[in-house]
């Protein structure tokens, strides 16, 4: 925890990370680029301000990476950087810990 106000690396994490629809995100990513669309379909729910909300601050802390391919129109597509990439590790220990601990939802 520390000194009240110093920089905590796991407070910090936590606070990107437990933002709507970000890890959703991040696992869609982890299939490779995608363009807006492509990940809006890939993610489902979210709606189109939301998603470019989230990617806009993903692409400045250096989680995504954003290219507008010179097409026309332009296209534009998403991929992780190597500290996106990074959070497969993350993804993959809340997939093995709900598996151990989580029941499907009886329908």
């Amino acid at each position: 925890m520390g000194e009240p106000g110093a920089f905590c690396p796991v407070y910090a994490a936590l606070n990107l990370l437990q933002e709507k629809w970000t890890l959703h995100i991040v696992r869609a990513l982890l299939e490779g680029p995608k363009g807006f669309n492509e990940l809006a379909r890939a993610v489902g729910g979210v709606n189109p301000a939301t998603l470019s909300q989230r990617l806009e601050h993903l692409v400045a802390v250096g989680v995504v990476e954003k290219r507008v391919e010179s097409h026309m129109p332009p296209r534009t597509r998403y991929r992780l950087t190597e500290a996106g990439r990074e959070l497969e590790a993350v993804i993959a220990a809340i997939e093995g810990w709900a598996r151990r601990h989580l029941r499907a939802p009886v329908a």
